[in-house]
């Protein structure tokens, strides 16, 4: 007798497990999990596509439950340990399983004559930074410029309005961060403008020059998105339209090239860099 209750409860029990695995509940909860697991191998893969340590390698991911897999092969251990943190930073993921191996003589396989994912958002990256400082420069007419960036070459077309604005524009365009080669097509011609323009103009520059705030903002951003100028090592501060840089830098030439931007920014009516050492 007990035998069969015991049984009949097992039975009774599987049942009931078979029962929730095909319920609605269980069935939301699993398409649940699986959205997310998908969503984090999204992000890590995502991030590995960006990285310019780890695109061109062959990398899997794959998550269940919060726990990362990684395979694939690079060449140095430093690429390995990238991959396991770039993987931990993404929310949700509390371990990760890192079977990447290193070979000394992994050769990453070769890239398609098309461009991949990551050089189109790299080059759509260079192309809105270069973007951002003609519009900030108080020197370059912006709408007057076409920026094209293809695999780290940047073509500007367009206008300028004078030699050294053009020159100046090449130079704001070779000193953003990626950018290999600019080949500087800006045709010179004296903007024609009526005294509405000109008014306009003016006010625009009042408006910026007493504020501090955004000169400050974009001074720190053209340092930011600058090759040769550590902006983080530069404090940047402005009162009246007048900029401060503080901090320490790496040469005379990098402080220089820092006032000389910082200078450039729409708004800036002087520059005091005396707290600038190197």
């Amino acid at each position: 007798m007990k035998k069969s209750i015991r049984n009949f409860i097992h039975a009774s029990g599987i049942v009931l497990a078979l029962s929730a695995t095909s319920s609605p509940v269980f069935a939301e909860e699993k398409m649940t999990q699986d959205f997310v697991d998908a969503r984090q191998e999204t992000q890590i893969w995502t991030t590995f596509v960006l990285s310019p340590y780890l695109r061109a390698n062959d990398l899997k991911v794959s998550v269940h439950k919060g726990k990362a897999t990684l395979t694939g092969k690079v060449s140095e251990d430093v690429n390995k340990e990238l991959a396991q943190q770039i993987a931990l930073g993404v929310n949700g993921i509390k371990d990760v399983d890192n079977q990447i191996k290193v070979d000394e003589n992994y050769e990453p396989p070769k890239t398609a004559s098309t461009q991949s994912y990551s050089d189109k958002v790299n080059d759509a990256s260079i192309t809105a930074a270069v973007k951002s400082k003609l519009l900030w420069s108080k020197n370059t007419d912006s709408n007057s410029i076409k920026v094209e960036t293809k695999q780290g070459a940047v073509k500007l077309t367009g206008t300028a309005v004078s030699e050294e604005a053009k020159a100046l524009a090449g130079r704001l365009a070779n000193n953003t961060k990626g950018v290999d080669t600019v080949d500087n097509q800006l045709k010179i011609s004296e903007p024609k403008s009526s005294p509405s323009d000109d008014v306009k103009m003016a006010a625009s520059d009042a408006g910026q020059s007493i504020s501090d705030g955004w000169i400050t903002t974009k001074v720190k951003s053209t340092f930011m998105y600058s090759n040769n100028v550590d902006g983080s090592d530069i404090s940047v501060e402005t009162k009246n339209g007048v900029v401060t840089l503080s901090g320490k830098l790496g040469s005379g030439a990098e402080q220089a090239l820092a006032v000389e931007l910082a200078q450039n920014v729409r708004g800036v009516k002087n520059v005091e860099s005396k707290e600038l050492k190197f």
